[in-house]
């Protein structure tokens, strides 16, 4: 499961109702939440922190976490 799966299942969110919200399939959520190989785009994060009704950036930050500049 990926960051945005296990956060999503944190909050007890309904995929096919997130989806329909921000104009995504039930199928490109699914594959977000459970394929390590899918992008989450920019637009996509937005639109479900707005959806979700969750500040942005608290948002990105829980999806990136664990992510360090290079020395």
């Amino acid at each position: 499961m990926t960051k945005l799966g296990l956060y999503l299942t944190k909050r007890s969110v309904n995929k096919s109702d997130l989806a329909r919200k921000i104009g995504a399939t039930k199928q490109r959520i699914d594959k977000l939440s459970n394929n390590d190989k899918s992008k989450l785009l920019l637009s996509e994060a937005y639109l479900i922190a707005l959806a979700l009704q969750v500040d942005i950036t608290d948002f990105v930050k829980e999806m990136c976490d664990g992510l360090e500049l290079k020395d």
